[in-house]
């Protein structure tokens, strides 16, 4: 029963936040694109960047709203699943949640209203200042969820007060805590796959209309700037991404191996490119480039890494898994680098347009980044067992004593028929707000926002 119990909230909470990260990178990112593109307008006084910023302001408040409802359930998971894990991280968690809801919450909502509203009631650099101030807030509020869950990756600027269930981690230096030994590379790159989630839905939509041959001028200049965004935020990606392999190297090394199926330690070591895991006979099978694993850990083609065998059996996380999740992430963020690198470069020869073998493949790469959001959280999360808090507090443990598993088992049905009604909803909305597209309206400004010289045509080159 107890196992069961384990299996099942651990199943509910991963289901809950599988979930709700579909849309928190998307507002952040696309909270940037909301930025650019009305700052394009303040600069050019083009029409159709105006245009843009109202269309793409309607999808971030759609994202924004699915985003705050989804996140609600989890703040109660931890009460009723893990009261001994939220007894244990209390002080810690607290801190990190009341910051994100001062400095991230209060500013994004605060400001919500100006940039949803605000169009024709408030000067342009006051709108744009709103704007700002949102996609300013976006990203505040990934800092501080970072920042709880780095802490439970590498645990710093604490100390153990009690024993037993009434063990708590109790905070001695909240910028220790703050800037534990994972948190910066873990928030580059988290930020970065938020930003090229945003900019790759901006690519998709834009690319379908351009298929389709509506809203011509209107995609072309929207997608001329989202593909910039992706290829910058996708070769980021790759940078942050090489950061973060090497603080997981550092700090918690048995998860590495893990990723990469390494169950001796070795030097020279391989990275495996594709592959599959034997687990009973403690093997890795696959494609491998000699020397890359360990310049990968540690700039140094020669260094060694450490393998599985070298972690007691009971303190290693599961490997086909975590290899899984980590080599699916790393292939969609190669391949999107990729295809943005095409975009870019037939946009630059403006063929874009006559290449539509590569604007269906556009219209699907919004896919990547959140599939790739979503194995890199996977991985994280699963890199770490046994442990909920590294080395302090076993997943086990964490669970609440009195919550039985048929009660689980019913929430996590519920839940889960409850989340796919709101998903259908998101489908339903999003495709409606595209297949309407963007007002024609838009494009002349009224209100205190209207400019004399924004009637003028502007011309859009072709891609």
């Amino acid at each position: 029963m107890a196992m069961d119990v384990l299996f099942l909230s651990r199943l509910q909470f991963g289901l809950t936040i599988g979930f709700h990260y579909i849309y928190p990178p998307l507002s952040i990112g696309l909270g940037l694109m909301l930025v650019l593109m009305e700052g394009a307008w303040l600069k050019t006084k083009n029409p159709v960047y105006h245009q843009m910023a109202r269309f793409w302001t309607k999808v971030f408040a759609l994202t924004f709203a699915l985003g705050v409802a989804t996140g609600i359930v989890m703040e109660f998971e931890f009460g009723t699943n893990w009261a001994t894990y939220s007894r244990f991280v209390g002080d810690v968690f607290g801190s990190a949640l009341a910051a994100e809801g001062i400095f991230a919450f209060f500013l994004e909502s605060g400001f919500l209203a100006v940039l949803l509203f605000g169009w024709d009631k408030v000067g342009r650099k006051t709108h744009f200042f709103a704007t700002c101030m949102v996609c300013l807030g976006a990203h505040f509020s990934a800092v501080w969820i970072v920042v709880a869950n780095s802490w439970m990756q590498t645990p710093a600027g604490y100390h153990i007060v009690g024993e037993g269930l009434h063990a708590r981690a109790e905070v001695t230096d909240f910028w220790a805590m703050v800037f534990n030994p994972s948190f910066t590379e873990r928030l580059f790159h988290t930020i970065c796959g938020a930003w090229s989630a945003g900019a790759f839905l901006v690519v998709s939509v834009s690319a379908w209309y351009l298929l389709k041959k509506k809203h011509v001028d209107f995609a072309r200049l929207s997608l001329k700037i989202s593909l910039v965004v992706a290829l910058i935020a996708s070769l980021l990606q790759g940078l942050s991404g090489h950061i973060s392999a090497q603080g997981v190297a550092k700090n918690q090394p048995v998860k590495l191996a893990a990723f990469e199926g390494l169950y001796e330690t070795t030097s020279n070591a391989p990275l495996m490119v594709i592959g599959w895991v034997d687990e009973k006979n403690s093997k890795t099978h696959g494609i491998e480039i000699p020397y890359l694993l360990s310049f990968l850990a540690d700039n140094n083609f020669h260094s060694t890494v450490a393998g599985l065998n070298q972690f007691p059996p009971q303190d290693r996380p599961p490997v086909a898994s975590s290899f899984f999740f980590f080599h699916g992430m790393v292939g969609i963020g190669c391949a999107l680098i990729g295809v943005s690198l095409l975009g870019c470069f037939y946009a630059w020869k403006k063929k874009l347009v006559e290449k539509r073998w590569l604007l269906w493949l556009l219209v699907f790469s919004v896919l990547g980044p959140e599939l790739a959001n979503q194995l890199g959280w996977f991985a994280a999360e699963v890199g770490r067992q046994p442990w909920i808090v590294w080395h302090e507090l076993r997943t086990p443990q964490g669970l609440s004593a009195v919550v039985k598993a048929n009660a689980v088992l019913a929430s996590l049905i519920l839940f889960t028929f409850i989340y796919f009604l709101l998903f259908a909803v998101f489908i339903y909305l999003l495709n409606d707000k595209i297949q309407h597209g963007p007002h024609e309206d838009d494009l002349i400004p009224s209100g205190k926002l209207a400019l004399p010289d924004e009637l003028t045509e502007h011309k859009n080159h072709d891609l």
